[in-house]
């Protein structure tokens, strides 16, 4: 009894430990992205998030953390898209962040600044935070969703990619529909003699 006294403390002391470890140190973040962004694809997710972003527990979200600022990871992330080519970022900002006044989040404004220019010319949609964050947590039911925890103390200032074909653009699939519905109509109309 003694014994099991002595190593109770220490096994649940491990346990609690062990369930607050994260899918990846810190300096790992460069290599779990660029893996990650190798399988990802269409429909699926990547959230760079500010430090109290909601941590999600569901299969199909997978969080890792950094030490680096938001801007950083964008730069990053974009710089992996771009090479691979197969997807493509639809870019989200929160409709809160351009109103949050510096005087109330010192440095915000120099944040917002750094962020759209991390942005490699990509035109964001903007959209409240809660409206993507739920989203977010509707995808994860069938598509993935990486989240990359930042540092970066300062409210709203997420930044959400919604993954879309690289080689497959908007204006293509529309064009695509409207030849088969194109194709259907012909064959549904009867022939003039």
């Amino acid at each position: 009894m003694k014994i099991l006294s002595s190593i109770f403390p220490s096994a649940l002391f491990g346990l609690i430990l062990g369930s607050c470890t994260y899918t990846a140190e810190p300096e790992d973040w460069h290599v779990t992205v660029d893996k990650q962004v190798d399988q990802l694809g269409y429909r699926n997710w990547i959230v760079i998030a500010e430090a109290s972003f909601p941590a999600h527990n569901k299969p199909g979200i997978q969080q890792i953390s950094t030490e680096a600022e938001v801007p950083e990871v964008v730069d990053y992330v974009l710089n992996c898209l771009e090479e691979n080519q197969h997807v493509r970022p639809r870019i989200y900002l929160t409709r809160e962040v351009r109103s949050v006044e510096n005087d109330f989040a010192p440095g915000i404004e120099e944040l917002r600044k750094s962020i759209l220019t991390s942005l490699h010319a990509y035109e964001p949609t903007e959209l409240e935070q809660q409206s993507l964050i739920t989203l977010i947590e509707s995808v994860n039911e069938r598509f993935n969703v990486l989240v990359i925890r930042t540092p970066t103390a300062l409210p709203y200032s997420s930044v959400f990619m919604e993954l879309q074909p690289g080689y497959w653009d908007a204006e293509s699939e529309d064009r695509l529909r409207e030849k088969i519905r194109n194709q259907s109509a012909e064959k549904l109309a009867p022939a003039v003699p």
